[in-house]
C-alpha cells in the first residue's frame, strides 16, 4: 500500500528585511517537492504581517514550473494562522508538515517555531530553542565560546535612541567605543546587525567614520550591533542534515566578487562557488566533525548551513589560526543558486529528495517529541 498524503504547507515571505529571499526561497521549494507525495497548501506572511492564502502560485504550477515566476507573492485572501497551519482538522486529516521557508526575525528566530509548536504540529527546521540561538550572532557565539569553538575577535552593544550600553550594562559614547573597536580589531573591521541574514545590514569599514556609519545601519535592522575583525582566510561553507545523528555534505567555497559575501553575492550570482571545495580529505573531515560538533553545541535539528573562514596563510602569511567558524544558518536560502542545496546535489542528494529527507526528519522528531510528552502528575 502507498504511503499517504502529506499536507505539506509551505510557509514564506514574513516581516522581516529578508522577505523577497523567502518568496524566491518557497518558489523553488514549491517545484521541486514531490507532487504525488505532497498535498501542497501555500501561506503568504506579508510584510505587515497579514496571513494569506497564496493559491495562484500553486494554481499556476499546473501549467509547469517553466511557467513559475522566480518570485512568489503573498497576495490572496486572508487565513487565520492556526487555520493555516493546522486545517480543517477531523479523523480523516491528513499528515500535516510545514515547511517554514522563512529567513530572518520573525520567522527563523525561535518565533513561528513557538508557534508551530502550540499548534502541535510537525516542522521542517531547528526547534524555538535553536532558531533563536542561533539567530542572535551575539548569543551564538558566546554559546560556541563556551564549548571551545573557534572563532574571530568580536565585541558587541546595544544602541537604542542614541544611548550605546555595553555588555556589562554600562553606557558610552559611540566615538569612544569606535577607538575602542578600532584598537583591539584592527581596520578595515565588519560591522553588522545582531539579529539578520542574507548579509542585509553589513558593511566593511576601512576608517572611523566608516565605521560610525555602518554601526548607524546596522543599528536601524537591530538595536544590537556585533563588531569583528576582517579575516584573512577563505570563506568555506558546509550543510549539516539531520537530527539526532547529522550528517554533512561536501563543502564549498565562497569567492566574493565584491569586498565580502554581501546580499548582491548571495542572490544575484556576483560570486564565485566552488563546490566542492578544494580541500584535501583531512581538511574536509576536519570541517565535518566541526560542523557536527557546532551543530549538536546549538541542539539543531533538521537542517543547518555552518559558515566558516579557514586560515590556512594562503591569503597572508601570519593568518594561520586554521578553521574558525563565522555564523550557523538554521533555515538557509533554497533559490537556485543558494549554497545549501547546491552542496547536498554535489555530495548525492537531489532537490526533491532533499525536501523528502527534511520531512521525514520533521515528522520523526515531531513523534519523538510526542512520545516524551507526558501532562499529568
Amino acid at each position: 500500500m502507498a504511503d499517504p498524503r502529506i499536507r505539506l504547507v509551505l510557509l514564506f515571505g514574513g516581516c522581516s528585511a529578508e522577505h523577497d529571499v523567502s518568496c524566491v526561497s518557497a518558489r523553488h521549494v514549491l517545484t521541486a517537492a514531490d507532487p504525488d507525495r505532497y498535498d501542497i497548501e501555500l501561506v503568504g506572511i506579508t510584510r505587515s504581517g497579514q496571513w494569506v492564502l497564496a493559491e495562484g502560485a500553486r494554481l499556476a504550477l499546473q501549467d509547469g514550473a517553466d511557467t513559475m515566476p522566480e518570485y512568489l507573492s503573498t497576495v490572496g485572501p486572508s487565513v487565520e494562522p492556526m487555520t493555516a497551519l493546522t486545517g480543517t482538522g477531523g479523523h480523516d486529516a491528513p499528515l500535516t508538515v510545514v515547511f517554514p521557508v522563512l529567513h530572518g526575525p520573525m520567522g527563523e528566530d525561535g518565533t513561528i517555531q513557538g508557534l508551530l509548536e502550540l499548534a502541535n504540529v510537525a516542522y521542517v527546521g531547528a526547534g524555538v530553542l535553536a532558531s533563536s540561538l542561533c539567530m542572535d550572532k551575539v548569543a551564538c557565539k558566546d554559546h560556541l565560546a563556551a564549548h571551545g569553538v573557534a572563532q574571530c575577535r568580536y565585541r558587541w552593544f546595544t544602541i537604542d535612541e542614541g544611548l550605546l550600553r555595553r555588555p556589562d550594562g554600562s553606557t558610552a559614547v559611540l566615538n569612544d567605543e569606535v577607538d575602542v573597536a578600532i584598537g583591539e580589531l584592527g581596520l578595515p573591521m565588519f560591522i553588522k546587525p545582531g539579529n539578520m541574514g542574507s548579509s542585509v545590514g553589513v558593511s566593511r569599514a576601512t576608517d572611523r567614520d566608516g565605521v560610525i556609519a555602518a554601526i548607524e545601519l546596522a543599528a536601524s535592522y537591530d538595536r544590537e550591533v556585533i563588531l569583528e575583525e576582517e579575516m584573512l582566510g577563505r570563506e568555506i561553507e558546509i550543510s549539516v542534515l539531520g537530527n539526532e545523528d547529522p550528517e554533512a555534505s561536501v563543502a564549498g567555497e565562497v569567492v566574493p566578487g565584491a569586498d565580502f559575501y554581501d546580499y548582491e553575492d548571495k542572490y544575484d550570482d556576483g560570486a564565485d562557488l566552488m563546490i566542492p571545495a578544494p580541500l584535501d580529505e583531512a581538511e574536509l573531515a576536519e570541517m565535518q566533525r566541526l560542523a557536527i560538533s557546532a551543530y549538536r553545541a546549538c541542539k539543531i535539528e533538521g537542517l543547518s548551513r555552518v559558515d566558516f573562514f579557514y586560515e590556512d596563510g594562503s591569503r597572508h602569511p601570519e593568518h594561520t589560526r586554521g578553521w574558525l567558524i563565522n555564523e550557523i544558518n538554521t533555515m538557509p536560502g533554497f533559490t537556485p543558486i543558494s549554497m545549501y542545496p547546491k552542496m547536498w546535489a554535489a555530495t548525492g542528494i537531489d532537490y526533491p529528495s532533499l525536501i523528502d529527507r527534511l520531512v521525514d526528519l520533521a515528522i520523526a522528531r515531531h513523534e519523538r517529541k510526542r512520545r516524551h510528552t507526558r501532562t499529568d502528575h
